[in-house]
């Protein structure tokens, strides 16, 4: 049986991902706002890997979390 934490995430999990997908949308429109003639692409994935940074950096400042 699923524990009720998994559950509720299980319940919200698309609105995690539009949200997601709103923040990288955020930062993409700043980006072409400073850089007309971007990548968009290229910076797509910039923007997706330094939300996965800031990810891990909220993972490990968890308590418990083993440090790095």
């Amino acid at each position: 049986m699923p524990r009720p934490e998994q559950m509720e995430l299980d319940a919200h999990r698309a609105q995690l991902e539009a949200d997601v997908r709103r923040l990288v949308e955020k930062y993409l429109t700043i980006s072409e706002w400073d850089v007309p003639e971007i990548d968009e692409g290229l910076a797509i994935r910039l923007i997706i890997a330094a939300v996965r940074q800031a990810l891990d950096h909220l993972e490990t400042a968890l308590p418990g979390s083993p440090q790095e």
